[in-house]
């Protein structure tokens, strides 16, 4: 009885630890990382989804592989997992950012010919995180003019919205410090402290916006691939939403994106048409990816 009984505690213990690995926070060559089975499994099939969808224009590649998603569930606040920031992979539901990110990093793996998982994982962390690296949740890049600058630092994307008609701004920008109970990350003094200092530096910097007016005659500016960040009027804040421009058969500019209204899409109007209908837009910001 007692060797059975030890047994069974053994097999216990094995199972919980299996458990734990399976669908915790695991840690990979240094990365605290949160990713289920299901979405590991999910990561497998992108990569052969994806083989052959690279094209000399890096922009075509990214309007490719970012279509490869249509019909993928929006989920909003797909990185608010647990107690502390962890590196989350979550193919099976995006927001509008996770969207863009996660194309982003496929097409980059594309043109470097790279399949693993440890290569995915640290491509997202270079795009999500300020300066390539994650060290805690105020390290993310929140503000999606920040992600902007701070992916042209790293030299994944190129912020050419003042090429293209853009006309520097300055905007207190102190929507999730003044609005510190949506974001229960912020429950932390720390972190509420570190994210007010990081927009007190956002304060010191303007920022380029192509008023919405003025995207219809400076869309053939525009190409497919480009990121497409929507500005706002919205106290506090810059960016509402964001998705990637891809011109189709019409010779227009439509926005691919995670859509609030429940999946992955192409805007059924051109982007300046789709613009008009949303509430409180302003214009626009476009970033550029750099072929690797």
């Amino acid at each position: 009885m007692k060797t059975l009984k030890a047994h069974n505690l053994r097999y216990s213990f094995n199972m919980k630890i299996l458990v734990f690995i399976l669908f915790s926070t695991s840690f990979l060559f240094g990365q605290n990382i949160t990713c289920s089975p299901k979405d590991k499994q999910a990561f497998e099939d992108k990569i052969i989804e994806i083989d052959g969808l690279l094209e000399k224009d890096f922009g075509k590649t990214i309007v490719a592989v970012g279509k490869t998603f249509l019909g993928t569930p929006y989920v909003a606040k797909t990185l608010e997992i647990g107690e502390n920031e962890t590196l989350v992979i979550n193919l099976q539901g995006l927001d509008c950012t996770t969207f863009v990110e996660n194309v982003l990093a496929f097409s980059r793996m594309l043109k470097n010919e790279q399949t693993s998982f440890t290569d995915f994982t640290k491509t997202i962390e270079t795009i999500r995180y300020k300066n390539g690296k994650l060290s805690g949740y105020a390290s993310r890049l929140h503000y999606f003019s920040e992600w902007i600058a701070n992916n042209a630092i790293k030299g994944i994307v190129n912020d050419i919205t003042s090429e293209i008609g853009g006309k520097p701004i300055t905007k207190d920008i102190n929507f999730m410090s003044t609005h510190r109970d949506l974001y229960p990350f912020l429950s932390d003094d720390e972190n509420y402290e570190k994210i007010k200092a990081s927009e007190n530096y956002l304060n010191t910097e303007s920022i380029c916006v192509l008023a919405q007016a003025e995207i219809e005659a400076n869309e053939h500016l525009i190409q497919s691939g480009d990121i497409i960040a929507l500005t706002t009027a919205i106290k506090g804040l810059d960016i509402t939403h964001t998705g990637i421009a891809t011109r189709e058969a019409d010779g227009r500019i439509y926005l691919l994106h995670a859509s609030t209204v429940g999946e992955v899409v192409v805007s059924k109007l051109p982007l300046a048409d789709y613009l008009k209908k949303v509430k409180n837009n302003t214009g626009i910001m476009v970033a550029r990816p750099l072929f690797p």
